[in-house]
């Protein structure tokens, strides 16, 4: 039952976090190959490579999980101030707070004899007031995230997906490594897109050259600054 339990939290959490996991994919897929990329075309051997890539992988896997969580968490704070400053002026004018939200109501179209059933009932019940205040004006999703939760998931597919170009360093001599870290880090890029395209119900094969071809625009960017600075230095 426990068990059961913590895959359905990890479910949950995962499905929750899913727009910082396809993210950190992207960011770490593309920055580091167009980083390996650079590095590898003037390296002598792999380990300069697998140097280079790692640490790039993990500061930037480090710095994507600092910078979710930095921001859920403001506009986490963010919204509790904003329901405690409404929940004031509901309290200090409901009146007004009532006068505000029948005028956004009516331009929905709704009946004069349902908007007249819902002031009564606004004047009557605060809470409703509030709760319905709360709705209309400002979504309270941002109070519910989970600021600890997103960030780790970012540093997990960041980093992943940082490494995938630089494992192949860690085992294979510089020429295969080359070899295997483009077909490694391609088979990823086209199961991202997929991924992406079946999650906004996109077209696939659209998407999937998509994040196929950023990936590769960082690559050249990384391989002409590589030999730019080997023609140099």
């Amino acid at each position: 039952m426990a068990k059961a339990s913590l895959l359905k939290q990890l479910k949950t959490s995962f499905t929750a976090s899913i727009g910082d996991i396809v993210f950190g994919m992207e960011d770490g897929t593309v920055s580091i190959f167009g980083l390996v990329a650079g590095v590898a075309i003037s390296a002598a051997t792999s380990k300069q490579v697998l140097l280079a890539g790692a640490a790039g992988a993990i500061a930037a896997a480090v710095s994507m999980m600092a910078g979710v969580f930095l921001d859920l968490q403001s506009e986490r704070d963010q919204a509790i101030v904003e329901a405690k400053q409404r929940q004031a002026k509901i309290q200090a004018n409901p009146n007004q707070v009532i006068a505000e939200l029948m005028g956004r109501l009516q331009q929905t179209g709704l009946s004069h004899a349902t908007l007249n059933a819902i002031q009564a009932d606004l004047q009557a019940t605060p809470p409703t007031l509030l709760t319905l205040e709360s709705a209309l004006k400002v979504s309270t999703s941002a109070q519910q995230q989970k600021p600890l939760a997103h960030a780790l998931w970012m540093f997990i597919s960041d980093l992943f997906a940082g490494l995938t170009p630089v494992l192949a360093f860690a085992f294979l001599p510089l020429a295969e490594a080359r070899l295997v870290s483009l077909v490694m880090t391609s088979l990823l890029l086209i199961a991202l897109g997929y991924g992406r395209a079946r999650i906004g119900q996109r077209a696939v094969l659209p998407t999937v050259l998509q994040t196929v071809g950023i990936a590769g625009l960082a690559a050249i960017a990384g391989i002409l600054i590589g030999q730019l600075i080997d023609m140099h230095v």
